[in-house]
């Protein structure tokens, strides 16, 4: 039975930066804090294990490589112990969990989010469809089975990452499968502090605006960079006019677009937490649907493709030689 009306929480957080173990502790410490306080949903930062790699955006790939091996390491894998100490956790205290993670795949690394029900079942596993320029140094990409919207008990939920909200062709593809729900995680705006496109009164646009074109609510998760990351990353004045501590800026959004928290200080860790109402949504879309009364697929309309793009296939002899067959028998019929 779907409950219509209930408590959700965002973090607002550093890790413990490229600790996988200690980010994982930290992580069921937010759980339970947000299960105390009666939340149904928390949502977790973009790479909030072990923590954005915000090195990527300070160093020429070469002189990364001393960060690769560390990183990798504390990356999080599918099934693994550490992941399935999080999947008990939302299922002891009866909460959904969106987790953001770096997810390592054998030799590769993915910008993941993960949804786990109450019931410590998994949801959905996605990867970032196109890491954001430099990420691509580091990370591999995901294809079209990782956007999609899930039916759960709290609504139609779906989720994305970063500047993922930037792409209008997959957020339609979002809006097209009616969600309700959508986490939009993101990983601090304290880089780059000079570039606009990165900072924090243009991304919080880009959630707002999602909620107000898909009629739904967003949670929008914010990491924080934390002195001890500044220490670890940062090596000359130059990187320190690049990368800044704090940057926080987690809030959640109604379907019409509006703020419901006062935001934390932007170096303040901590949970926002909002009650939504999903019937607010029916409201929303007597307006604007976008993928229904609001649209003209007569004039223009997307084409998807949802299916997984595996790197090898196999196949099977005979079915080969029966294909060669009707070859040649088209050939002598022709003939």
């Amino acid at each position: 039975m779907m409950t219509s009306i209930y408590k959700v929480a965002v973090v607002q957080a550093s890790p413990v930066f490229m600790d996988l173990d200690a980010t994982v502790e930290k992580t069921i410490e937010l759980i339970e804090k947000a299960a105390k306080e009666n939340a149904k949903l928390i949502a977790f930062p973009e790479c909030w294990i072990p923590g954005y790699p915000w090195w990527i955006w300070l160093n020429a790939p070469i002189n990364n490589l001393k960060y690769i091996q560390t990183y990798h390491e504390n990356c999080l894998v599918l099934d693994s112990e550490s992941f399935n100490k999080i999947k008990e956790s939302a299922k002891i205290n009866n909460i959904f969990v969106s987790l953001g993670a770096s997810e390592k795949d054998h030799g590769s690394l993915y910008i993941s989010q993960f949804l786990f029900s109450d019931q410590g079942e998994l949801i959905q596993a996605r990867r970032k469809l196109k890491p954001t320029h430099v990420e691509r140094t580091l990370f591999g990409e995901g294809d079209g089975s990782d956007l999609d919207v899930f039916e759960t008990e709290l609504g139609n939920i779906g989720q994305l990452s970063c500047w993922e909200h930037l792409q209008p062709l997959t957020k339609y593809t979002m809006f097209s499968k009616h969600e309700q729900v959508h986490i939009g995680c993101w990983p601090s705006f304290s880089c780059y502090p000079q570039a606009f496109s990165l900072g924090p009164e243009l991304n919080n646009a880009l959630s707002q605006v999602y909620a107000a074109e898909g009629q739904c609510f967003v949670l929008a998760p914010c990491g924080i960079v934390s002195p001890e990351m500044i220490d670890l990353m940062v090596e000359n004045e130059e990187q320190g006019e690049m990368l800044k501590k704090g940057g926080g800026h987690a809030q959640i959004f109604a379907p019409d677009g509006s703020p419901m928290c006062t935001k934390l200080a932007e170096d303040a860790e901590g949970l926002i937490f909002a009650d939504i109402d999903l019937g607010l949504i029916n409201i929303a879309k007597s307006f604007a649907d976008p993928v229904g009364h609001y649209a003209r697929p007569d004039v223009t309309r997307l084409w998807f493709n949802p299916s997984q793009q595996p790197v090898a296939s196999q196949f099977c002899l005979e079915d080969e030689e029966q294909e060669t067959e009707e070859v040649q028998l088209t050939k002598h019929s022709d003939e």
